[in-house]
């Protein structure tokens, strides 16, 4: 088994942005759909999960960007799972010219038990024979927000039928798209932003109408998802 999974990437028109850069929550659905690709190589994507009773469930994802690629180039993507926890998986990410380290990603995973409603533990999900040889494309940890801080309310969002996979509830990718959806493209063009941390809290559902609340302080955006006191979502954008 192979820990390491790389692949050519062209930059496309449908992750791009008003600039032609590769987007902001660009960056998160290409990773994402790099970890599905390995996932099924290594025999744990959605199919072979569901058949022991077993799902994937986002904790949390940190992105940094030190360049974004433009509109056609072709790029280098890799991504290789962690050596695991009892309860937690972690999986890299890099996006590379060449040599050059453009944009690094992490993420942290849970497996639910469908049946019994409980975590399963990770020696009962991984391929035997795996060697973990590589460590953590992202040296950082993901950002700590408090679920309660005071902010302004901001804007809403309606979740829609196109923000909902096969898991039924809305997709991860869809957030990141969400939240800057609320965002002008003169407030995002004129930011320098250096990372993304998104913190999943609970599912979303088709037709809930979410409210995002907002803080800012020294370049740092903390964003936060809520359906009536329950938070969804928690996010930080910072330059």
């Amino acid at each position: 088994m192979q820990q390491l999974f790389e692949r050519e990437f062209m930059v496309s028109p449908s992750v791009c942005d008003a600039g032609g850069l590769l987007s902001y929550p660009g960056a998160f659905s290409v990773f994402m759909d790099l970890a599905t690709e390995h996932a099924e190589r290594l025999g744990v994507g959605l199919s072979a999960m569901r058949k022991k009773d077993r799902f994937w469930l986002t904790v949390k994802t940190k992105i940094v960007y030190y360049e974004r690629p433009a509109l056609s180039e072709c790029v280098r993507l890799l991504t290789w799972p962690e050596k695991p926890g009892p309860l937690r998986f972690n999986r890299s990410y890099e996006l590379r010219r060449g040599d050059a380290l453009l944009i690094a990603g992490r993420t942290e995973w849970a497996v639910l038990n469908t049946a019994t409603g409980t975590l399963a533990p990770s020696a009962d999900i991984m391929p035997e024979g795996m060697v973990y040889e590589r460590g953590s494309a992202l040296s950082e940890p993901y950002a700590r927000i408090p679920p309660r801080f005071e902010g302004e309310a901001f804007a809403s969002y309606r979740v829609r039928s196109t923000d909902i996979d096969l898991g039924g509830h809305m997709n991860n990718a869809a957030y990141p798209r969400a939240l800057f959806g609320v965002l002008s493209t003169e407030d995002i063009a004129a930011r320098k932003l250096r990372s993304i941390d998104l913190i999943f809290r609970a599912p979303c559902y088709e037709g809930e109408e979410l409210e995002i609340t907002r803080r800012e302080d020294g370049g740092v955006l903390d964003l936060r998802l809520t359906k009536g006191d329950e938070v969804r979502l928690l996010a930080r954008i910072a330059e």
